[in-house]
């Protein structure tokens, strides 16, 4: 892909959006069924160890897909999202719009992926918003009796949720990038197999040794 971009066009390393809250508790998850299943296939008797291996197997998959590997790689020609089965490659010329209302998403093509990697938090949208209103207000009451120099104060860059602050970069990437060579093309998106496949063996073996048990 590099060998088609003009010399003016460099691209530059992916910006990388994931939540620290979700991988954290991805980790303690893990952690718990890892000493849960452990201990059972340590310590228990007939086909206890096997149903440990199988909930395992069946957990694990399933704990890192919707926890730690959820991101968005995000440079100028285009936007990849790795959801928990699926992985969507998006050039910035595919995408219609990337927008956040109650959860994040892009637009492109007639379709429409959620970016699982951003969550939208309504109470700390609100927060903001109260903020933003509250220094409004703030600065409305020194406009009216403060001096000139006060009034003449360049605002501050107001505080928002940082959902929406992701999507607005991500928004301004695929403006500015949309007309570039390397940010052409259309929307691919790939089953994650490696995923799917332990989550449904562990799911088949582990209701097997229930039925036979």
């Amino acid at each position: 892909m590099s060998s088609q971009q003009p010399p003016d066009e460099p691209v530059y390393d992916d910006r990388v959006y994931r939540s620290s809250m979700s991988v954290v508790s991805g980790v303690l998850l893990l952690g718990l069924t890892a000493w849960l299943c452990g201990d059972a296939v340590v310590r228990g008797s007939g086909d206890t160890p096997w149903i440990g291996l199988a909930i395992a197997l069946f957990a694990v998959p399933l704990i890192v897909a919707f926890t730690i590997r959820p991101a968005v790689f995000a440079n100028d020609d285009r936007m990849r999202v790795r959801n928990p089965f699926r992985i969507i490659e998006l050039p910035w010329a595919a995408v219609d719009t990337v927008r956040a209302g109650y959860s994040a998403e892009v637009l492109a093509e007639g379709s429409k992926y959620q970016l699982w990697s951003v969550p939208v938090s309504l109470r700390e949208r609100k927060k903001a918003n109260r903020q933003q209103l509250s220094r409004r207000g703030g600065l409305t009451g020194r406009g009216l009796s403060g001096s000139p120099d006060e009034n003449a104060a360049a605002p501050a860059e107001p505080q928002r949720a940082r959902a929406d602050q992701v999507v607005d970069e991500l928004r301004e990437l695929a403006e500015r990038g949309a007309s570039r060579a390397g940010a052409q093309g259309s929307v691919r998106v790939r089953w994650s197999y490696e995923v799917i496949a332990p989550t449904v063996v562990g799911a088949v073996l582990l209701i097997v040794l229930l039925a036979i048990g």
